[in-house]
């Protein structure tokens, strides 16, 4: 039971530390780069795939054997999918929803891409390693 509950939690912690990168970045480069907001998204997206592979690695999955390449091409293939998913929503509530702000449609669209990677995450990067 308590294996579980730490599983779960690591998975919070780490979808909150990319969360927060991608938050962050994306703040950043809208507010003083003066990006527009779907070039910015982009960038926090690579940013936030970084950071979560090293937390997920640490704290969901507990992974020992150091990192490689492969685990890495794992990830981000995981990874691209669900962001390209959270992409498309973001992008769809901006085009559809006028009012809405970057940072609103940023979690409306993590909150759904959150359970594709998981899934891709525990069945398929570090399967060897989850309870």
């Amino acid at each position: 039971m308590l294996k579980h509950l730490r599983h779960g939690a690591g998975f919070i912690v780490s979808g909150l530390i990319a969360f927060s990168t991608d938050a962050a970045v994306l703040w950043l480069l809208t507010r003083f780069a003066e990006l527009d907001p779907y070039s910015a998204r982009i960038a926090a997206i690579l940013a936030a795939m970084v950071a979560a592979y090293f937390a997920h690695r640490r704290l969901t999955f507990a992974v020992v054997n150091p990192p490689s390449a492969s685990e890495f091409l794992k990830f981000a293939s995981v990874a691209s999918t669900a962001n390209a998913i959270n992409y498309a929503i973001y992008a769809g509530m901006l085009l559809a929803l006028p009012g809405c702000t970057p940072l609103q449609a940023l979690l409306a669209a993590s909150a759904v891409a959150m359970a594709v990677s998981y899934l891709g995450f525990r069945f398929g990067v570090f399967k060897k390693t989850t309870p």
